[in-house]
């Protein structure tokens, strides 16, 4: 649906070039306030873990503090970790370039297409990432093809629980009050299809072009075995 690459090369390089940026002209509101408490407790528990490398956030004056929150999100950037703090900051710094139009989100071609044949057929759509839920509502609400929300019946992130674990997806089939036979689940990663049908939760689909680099060459590997 949409390019993973997009994140990658467009959205990660935008965070990381905006976050000082975004502190200082933000520092006082509720939510830098509240993502800057989550990260420092990260921070804390990292430590405490011993992980190595943990850049510790301290406490007092913004200039002091901010110095560091940027050197913490750059560590966790450069080890692709997926922290809950981390992504809410993104988030926030992704909002702002979405909403004055420096960043779009991309989607293929054929999906606002597909979106209102399903939704005219009384289909719902329902949308999960590990991208934050606020990410999805930003990238589909700024897309290159405008406004997607319309379409969309909710979004789910890793707050539900691990894409490669089945209580996902059976948490998900319940909150949406679906049956496993009613639902439609459309992945291009291999593990977390084969995690779903072992658990028996939805009908797992898996559509993986070989041309899309964007897929793991393992999980192509997986479709097209005879593939040279």
């Amino acid at each position: 649906m949409c390019v993973q690459v997009d994140s990658k090369d467009t959205l990660f390089p935008y965070a990381l070039k905006h976050v000082e940026g975004y502190l200082k002209n933000n520092w006082n509101e509720e939510a830098t306030k509240t993502v800057v408490t989550a990260l420092r407790e990260q921070a804390e528990e990292d430590k405490k873990a011993e992980v190595e490398g943990v850049v510790p956030i301290p406490t007092g004056d913004s200039e002091d503090i901010i110095p560091e929150i940027v050197k913490n999100v750059e560590w966790q950037m450069s080890l692709d970790r997926k922290t809950g703090s981390l992504k809410t900051l993104q988030g926030l710094v992704w909002a702002k370039g979405y909403k004055d139009g420096s960043i779009k989100g991309h989607v293929y071609d054929d999906v606002q297409k597909a979106f209102e044949q399903w939704t005219e057929n009384g289909r719902k759509i329902y949308i999960y990432s590990s991208g934050s839920v606020d990410a999805q509502k930003l990238l589909f609400e700024h897309s290159e093809q405008g406004d997607l929300l319309k379409y969309l019946s909710g979004h789910y992130d890793t707050k539900i629980g691990a894409k490669r674990e089945k209580e996902s997806y059976t948490s998900i089939l319940k909150n949406i009050e679906s049956s496993p036979e009613e639902a439609l689940f459309l992945t291009d990663v291999y593990a977390a299809e084969t995690k779903e049908e072992n658990g028996g939760t939805t009908n797992g689909k898996r559509k993986i072009e070989e041309t899309n680099d964007d897929v793991a060459e393992e999980d192509k590997a997986q479709v097209y075995p005879n593939k040279k």
